[in-house]
């Protein structure tokens, strides 16, 4: 069955000063996509959020969670470690975990930024590491936690499954663009379910998109819109909005938000023109990027989304996750149980 959201497109531009026809193209874009990925109806959220290959966006993401202490065996001790920014702490995190295999050396990192709250404890950077980066050792969280906190994940790791009668799709996640996004991922894991879990809508390439991705020239840009769409939500636990966060340029393989969630896709192409519209928070691995298109071919119906022709599924797809082990680079899975 088809999710379908109710509440109305509502534009997130706040400056009323300055009317040009950039903001203007902007606007229009922004309602554009809102259109073409958003159901017209359901109890879903309306608001808009915002990398096929499995790097970051080059070190421009730098993301972590204000209000959350971080726990682990300390590797840089805060006191004898401090920098100006969050990022700074970040980076230096990021320093530590530059290996070609194998586990970092710094994978969590701790800060202290607020100047009158932390006192002595300002610009404080402790770097950590976890027993397991997939289930963070949580200290604290709450509006009284002095502390922003950040995960890293290396080369092989932070990798998810999501399983399908069609084969798995790997999925990198990116704790640094989008760390508010992982850790409901995170949630989901440790929930050892996701009932409800499935794609409903497939979309494939058509004429307008090479077998890379690669618009072709002069052909028209949807629909189809080359994607597949799903829900992310286990049935029965309360789905809270995910905040916009930093937003890579959609690439064939990127994972991205609808809106604030549960909704979600994996773009088949690669999609400049829909700028930092979503919430990108992982990748799927490029040779599972087949397993996709095997989806998108699967029997559809014609429906209409905001007078937009959409493609849905005669068949929902359901999936269940997986939590990925991987030893230096080598993936092997193990199954998180699913209803």
């Amino acid at each position: 069955m088809v999710r379908r959201q109710n509440d109305p497109d509502s534009p997130r531009f706040t400056s009323l000063i300055v009317l040009s026809v950039g903001l203007i193209s902007c606007a229009l874009v922004y309602t554009f996509l809102s259109v073409i990925l958003r159901p017209s109806r359901s109890s879903l959220d309306p608001e808009l959020g915002s990398l096929s290959s499995i790097d970051d966006d080059g070190g421009e993401c730098c993301q972590g969670i204000d209000n959350l202490e971080l726990w682990g065996a300390a590797v840089k001790w805060g006191s004898d470690f401090k920098f100006n920014t969050s990022k700074q702490c970040c980076q230096a995190c990021k320093a530590m975990c530059t290996g070609s295999d194998g586990p970092c050396l710094c994978d969590t990192w701790v800060f202290c930024g607020n100047k009158n709250a932390c006192g002595s404890k300002f610009g404080e950077c402790w770097l950590k590491k976890q027993k397991d980066t997939l289930t963070p050792d949580r200290q604290e969280a709450g509006k009284t936690v002095l502390w922003t906190s950040g995960i890293i994940f290396g080369k092989g790791e932070g990798i998810i499954g999501l399983e399908t009668k069609y084969g798995t799709l790997h999925i990198k996640l990116f704790p640094e663009c989008a760390p508010h996004s992982v850790a409901y991922i995170l949630e989901l894991l440790s929930l050892r379910h996701c009932a409800g879990c499935q794609f409903h809508r497939a979309e494939g390439r058509g004429q307008s998109w090479d077998q890379e991705g690669n618009h072709i020239e002069n052909a028209h840009l949807g629909p189809p819109f080359a994607l597949i769409q799903g829900i992310l939500e286990a049935q029965g636990t309360a789905f809270k909005k995910i905040p916009i966060e930093v937003c890579p340029s959609i690439r064939r393989g990127s994972v991205a938000w609808v809106g604030s969630g549960p909704e979600f896709f994996i773009s088949l192409a690669n999609h400049p023109e829909w700028k930092n519209s979503y919430t990108v928070f992982g990748s799927v691995l490029p040779e599972d990027m087949e397993i996709a298109e095997k989806i998108a071919q699967l029997p559809t119906k014609l429906d209409v989304w905001n007078n937009i022709n959409v493609s849905v599924l005669e068949k929902s797809v359901p999936f269940m996750f997986r939590r990925i082990k991987t030893s230096h680079g080598d993936l092997s899975t193990e199954e998180v149980k699913s209803e």
